[in-house]
């Protein structure tokens, strides 16, 4: 029979169902490297990574305008002040200051880092948190940094003093890393890998396994073909075994 004119002998089919069986015979293969990832990334969160645990105080700042009485000026001005107050928090007067008090071996950029400052949306609340692998020296920079910014945003901001709302807690459990996390992703990473270099592998592979490959690449219909008899097979391996004796 002619080949069959109407397909290209280098057109390239991907049969949807037939990757999704290949995946399934090489399931073995995607949950290996499912469970060695996993496995990976939880050893590396569990011991190559130092936990960080943060504390938090909170302080409350009004700009009162007038001694007697809290107007709405006074509310909606400290509002608008708020992203002034949390540069002069992480500013290096204060961060110098935090640092000589404690004496930490830091420099005030290294502590600036470990400083985040947050403000819930329509509040005079200003959250300050620090984060540090030790949770009883989060805590401690967290109380100093509130005492001495307090101090300093009242006397350049020329306001009442800050008040302290709530001092920082005793972190129990760090933030990161997260453990169960890097591990289902890790997971997840591994087969997504796996499955991708068996299809690869699947797609790149041009040679002929059957009469099926022959029509589909060489558009040629296959009129017959010779099963190789059971017993002749393993008769050839024999003669390859005794051969392979006589060479020794």
């Amino acid at each position: 029979m002619e080949p069959n004119n109407n397909q290209s002998p280098d057109e390239l089919e991907i049969d949807l169902k037939q990757l999704v069986f290949i995946l399934l015979d090489k399931l073995w293969i995607i949950l290996l490297a499912a469970i060695t990832i996993g496995l990976a990334a939880f050893i590396f969160s569990r011991f190559m990574i130092d936990p960080i645990y943060e504390s938090t105080s909170k302080v409350y700042i009004l700009n009162r305008q007038d001694t007697g009485t809290t107007t709405l000026s006074d509310i909606q001005s400290s509002t608008q002040l708020t992203k002034d107050y949390q540069i002069l928090i992480k500013s290096r007067p204060v961060t110098e200051q935090v640092i000589s008090g404690l004496d930490l071996n830091l420099t005030a950029e290294a502590l600036s880092e470990m400083i985040t400052v947050n403000s819930p949306v329509d509040t005079r609340i200003l959250e300050i948190t620090v984060s540090n692998t030790d949770p009883y020296m989060a805590k401690n920079i967290v109380d100093e940094l509130t005492e001495v910014s307090s101090v300093r945003i009242a006397e350049v901001m020329d306001i009442e003093k800050v008040n302290v709302a709530e001092d920082g807690n005793l972190p129990t459990a760090p933030v990161s890393p997260s453990i169960m996390k890097n591990t289902a992703i890790g997971a997840v990473l591994g087969m997504v890998l796996a499955c991708a270099v068996i299809l690869l592998i699947f797609i790149l592979d041009d040679s002929i396994k059957d009469e099926s490959d022959i029509e589909k690449y060489l558009n040629l219909s296959v009129l017959g073909s010779i099963p190789m008899a059971e017993e002749e097979s393993k008769g050839r391996k024999k003669d390859k075994k005794k051969d392979g004796k006589k060479g020794r």
